[in-house]
């Protein structure tokens, strides 16, 4: 395990301090657990941006194009706002 002195503004400390208190555990705890949730969230957006880098858009858009174009199943359909909103958008 590790130390490291962390400066945070008054206001953060103060509203840490009421967040740890309300879910009844410490503020080094409280800390310790944003950080590594905030690592996770980071790991997660550049494993996707990694992924989204060795994409194949043209091969995407291929799949895409054989796909039928049939009705959507009941349920499945677009809301009218978002209907009338991809109908401006085409070319």
């Amino acid at each position: 395990m590790s130390t490291y002195p962390l400066r945070l503004a008054d206001h953060v400390m103060e509203e840490a301090k009421q967040a740890a208190a309300e879910d009844n555990v410490s503020l080094n705890q409280l800390l310790s657990a944003f950080i590594a949730d905030g690592i996770g969230h980071r790991r997660a957006i550049m494993s996707l941006k990694d992924r989204a880098a060795r994409g194949n858009t043209a091969a995407a858009l291929a799949i895409l194009d054989r796909a039928p174009d049939v009705a959507p199943d009941p349920g499945d359909e677009l809301p009218d706002e978002l209907r009338s909103a991809k109908r401006k958008n085409r070319p």
